[in-house]
């Protein structure tokens, strides 16, 4: 059984920095929650990035479509 669900929805503060993401099942997280669910392997296409500064952030497994980044997902 595959519980892993999909980011659908991302949401932005004024720097356009991801803040929250909404997954399919409706269920929204911060974006640390959301690194967290990713390093356990519970969101499905993510994978945990390491900026030069040390900082992690999410990021879309690579796949060669430029609409499943994260930065392209529609806003809530």
């Amino acid at each position: 059984m595959n519980d892993k669900s999909k980011v659908i929805k991302v949401k932005k503060n004024p720097h356009g920095d991801i803040t929250d993401v909404m997954l399919e099942n409706g269920n929204v997280y911060s974006i640390d929650e959301a690194i967290m669910m990713a390093k356990d392997d519970l969101i499905e296409g993510v994978n945990v990035g390491k900026s030069k500064n040390g900082r992690e952030y999410l990021r879309s497994n690579p796949n060669g479509d430029e609409g499943d980044n994260l930065d392209n997902k529609p806003n809530f």
